[in-house]
């Protein structure tokens, strides 16, 4: 309940504030934002398993958000970012999509 009261304060408070993001780092937004949606959709994994811990998710959430940051910005540098921002998103979705179809046979049995 906690959780969901969070994110709803965490929307409110987006709306009334309306925050801006760095034109510098627009490009890594994104990646950081499904980045962080595989650490939600374990965490919700690992809760329905039974084995949640609240530690490695944060270290989950955090790690995979700078990670996934990190080698895009090195991919930028390097002047592939744009592959390397597709892998990323590709490896990310299929882990997104691994933990999603866990949950759905774990909710209806299916």
């Amino acid at each position: 309940m906690i959780a969901v009261l969070a994110l709803l304060a965490g929307v409110l408070l987006g709306i009334v504030f309306n925050p801006t993001v760095p034109p510098e780092l627009v490009p890594y937004l994104p990646i950081a934002v499904v980045a962080a949606l595989d650490a939600v959709f374990g965490g919700v994994r690992a809760k329905l398993d039974g084995i949640f811990d609240d530690k490695q998710f944060v270290v989950s959430f955090i790690s995979n958000v700078l990670v996934s940051a990190l080698i895009v910005y090195v991919g930028d540098q390097l002047g592939v970012g744009g592959q390397l921002s597709t892998g990323v998103v590709v490896v990310l979705g299929v882990r997104i999509f691994g933990n999603v179809a866990a949950i759905r046979r774990h909710l209806f049995r299916a």
